[in-house]
């Protein structure tokens, strides 16, 4: 009999670690139909979903419409009474901030807004130069709406600055027609997101009325609200623009601490200093984080219900912070199997990037939103290797992008493929692979990462070259921000301690900005640094060296797609292992505890684990319990 109690959980983990796919309304609703598709939802193992108002909708069932949200209250009671849990999704559709264009409806002031540069020693007079007239003097002449930010020398000509509303949408919900496979659809105004009293404007619209209809629900069966990639200019449709807002250079200066005025006009060249676009890309984010994510993250808070959704960006670890459940998106292919992209590209970065903000920011959850836009050529095989990716990096809430409401016409080709009911492997493969997700991002959530290297990296600047060379040799490892680095970490001993984590190495594989370069030059003495270079076997041999002794498996292959994430929770060290190669591979696997090893297929039962080599197939997902509590050993070489 085995010694190894496996928790009861594993086998029926809890229903709030379902998966919970966007569940698109892209059509005229009925609830007989909700119910059908919510029975067929259970009945594969799905108990939530993402409520999300998608283009095809009739327009008498307009963003925010009481005949709208009659059909969400109605699938939200039906989720109840089921057991379900809900997400509720905040635009329609996105970029999210415009309430559709509701908040500039309410308020032209609201409208998007943006930098312009314009050379007035080679504008012609009475001509249009980037939206702003020229007068017959050649000097500008500007209308209620546009706002002079500077007048600036460079490179010895003059040049306006200037702010004004730019020519910017974001999807709308409905068709202008449909008599093609992608046909127009309505392109409601953006929003001004660097304007405090336009995102108030927005949360006023949007969660303040989800609120007053659905109060009952908060916390409970609702349980987050999704915010979707919002752009600070939204979807523009001109060029040349740079994100701005009516006191832009007052909030610059300020926040840089210098008069960033004669940097102004260098913004347009691609050959100017990167310190200045760098300067001026921290602290316009930082206005964007203080208008937009701030003030959506307190409204949450005080509302007993997690902000959730992603950046626009996948290395955006500054926005992340403001997240009750950091999350990221892979889409358009943008990581595929066995590609170069599953490693390499600020792409790759993503689900460590979201999973480490989840450790750090003492956060329960991660997401990740997946499969949107891979076009109806994606396969089963493909949806399950992007979910094991994920999850290998830990990732613990997987939103299958999407399941479809209806996939009449045109609907069928909108971001494809639909990933639920109306897949060909709905009936075949779904259920269990609905399980196999349920229970690791169970094993994911509540665990403690057996992780003892950091990669240093910053907002917008992830580096991957090392972190790729970790993955290929089963050396886990969680990014670390460089503003964590300064403001949340202590050094105890050679470690560096955050959040629970104990790191004994730090990888360094980015410039970094001067405080953070001033905190390794200060405990360069103390802190086992690991400086990446082109060598990577070296430095990988470097950091093997430092990695401490500790109990557990020995887990060794010649195979460079072996990913190995290990894990203890329930009393147990948990391995999860991923084989993200298409070819087979062989592992060798040492127990140093002397105790027993259980073997779990996540897609069938357990078995006891025998010998010493494993044999995984191209892209095969096990995990392993091992019952190590006595004894030392090195995890790694």
């Amino acid at each position: 009999m085995s010694n190894v109690s496996i928790p009861s959980e594993w086998s029926a983990p809890p229903t709030e670690f379902s998966l919970a796919p966007f569940w698109f309304w892209n059509d005229e609703l009925t609830e007989a139909e909700l119910m059908r598709q919510l029975d067929e939802f259970q009945s594969h193992g799905v108990d939530a979903f993402v409520l999300h108002p998608r283009v095809g909708l009739p327009r008498h069932m307009g963003w925010m419409s009481q005949a709208l949200l009659e059909k969400m209250h109605f699938a939200i009671k039906q989720a109840e009474q089921r057991g379900m849990w809900v997400i509720l999704y905040d635009e329609g559709m996105y970029p999210s901030g415009s309430a559709s264009g509701q908040v500039v409806a309410e308020n032209p002031d609201y409208h998007c807004r943006g930098l312009v540069r314009i050379n007035l020693d080679t504008a012609q007079p009475e001509s249009m130069q980037s939206g702003v007239r020229i007068d017959a003097n050649g000097e500008i002449t500007l209308t209620d709406e546009q706002t002079l930010v500077a007048e600036v020398s460079y490179k010895g000509q003059r040049y306006a600055i200037v702010d004004r509303p730019v020519d910017s949408v974001i999807r709308g919900l409905h068709f202008e027609h449909e008599d093609t496979d992608e046909p127009p659809e309505d392109n409601p105004p953006a929003t001004d997101l660097l304007n405090p009293d336009a995102v108030a404007c927005f949360i006023r619209l949007v969660y303040e009325r989800y609120f007053q209809e659905f109060k009952p629900y908060f916390g409970t069966t609702i349980r987050a609200i999704f915010t979707d990639e919002p752009m600070l200019l939204g979807r523009p449709r001109e060029s040349d623009i740079l994100p701005g807002t009516r006191d832009i250079l007052d909030h610059v200066n300020a926040y840089l601490g210098y008069d960033f005025t004669p940097n102004l006009p260098a913004l347009w060249e691609v050959d100017a200093p990167q310190t200045i676009h760098e300067a001026y890309e921290r602290a316009v984010e930082a206005r964007f984080e203080a208008t937009y994510y701030t003030q959506l993250y307190a409204w949450c808070a005080a509302h007993q219900i997690a902000l959730t959704g992603h950046p626009a960006e996948p290395d955006a670890t500054r926005h992340l912070r403001y997240f009750h459940i950091p999350g990221q998106d892979i889409v358009w292919r943008q990581v595929e199997p066995d590609h170069v992209s599953a490693l390499e590209g600020r792409q790759s970065t993503q689900a460590k990037a979201a999973a480490s903000m989840m450790v750090h920011g003492i956060r329960r959850r991660n997401a990740n939103e997946f499969c949107g836009a891979f076009g109806h050529e994606l396969t089963f095989e493909e949806m399950r290797w992007l979910a094991n990716w994920l999850l290998i990096r830990g990732c613990n809430l997987l939103i299958p992008h999407a399941f479809y409401y209806s996939v009449r016409g045109s609907r069928k080709h909108e971001r494809p493929p639909d990933v639920g009911l109306h897949s060909a492997w709905w009936d075949t493969h779904f259920t269990a692979f609905a399980r196999a997700c349920r229970r690791l991002c169970w094993l994911n959530t509540d665990s403690q990462p057996v992780c003892h290297v950091a990669i240093l990296g910053a907002h917008h600047q992830l580096p991957f070259r090392a972190a790729k060379a970790c993955f290929q040799n089963q050396i886990d490892f969680h990014y670390l921000d460089a503003d964590d680095l300064l403001n949340n970490t202590q050094v105890v001993g050679d470690e560096i301690h955050i959040a629970g984590q104990h790191y004994p190495i730090l990888i360094v594989d980015s410039d970094l900005h001067q405080e953070a370069q001033s905190w390794l030059d200060t405990h360069s003495s103390s802190v086992n640094i690991v400086y990446w270079t082109e060598e990577a076997g070296a430095c990988i041999e470097k950091a093997r060296q430092l990695l401490p002794r500790q109990q557990g498996l020995r887990i060794e292959t010649d195979s460079n797609g072996l990913r190995v994430r290990h894990v203890q929770k329930a009393g147990l060290d948990w391995y999860i292992l991923f084989n993200e190669a298409s070819a087979p591979c062989e592992v060798t696997i040492s127990n140093y505890g002397n105790g027993e090893i259980i073997m779990l297929d996540p897609y069938s039962e357990s078995t006891p684990f025998t010998g010493n080599k494993l044999q995984l197939e191209g892209h095969e997902c096990r995990v392993l319990i091992a019952d190590s509590l006595n004894g030392e050993a090195d995890f790694h070489d």
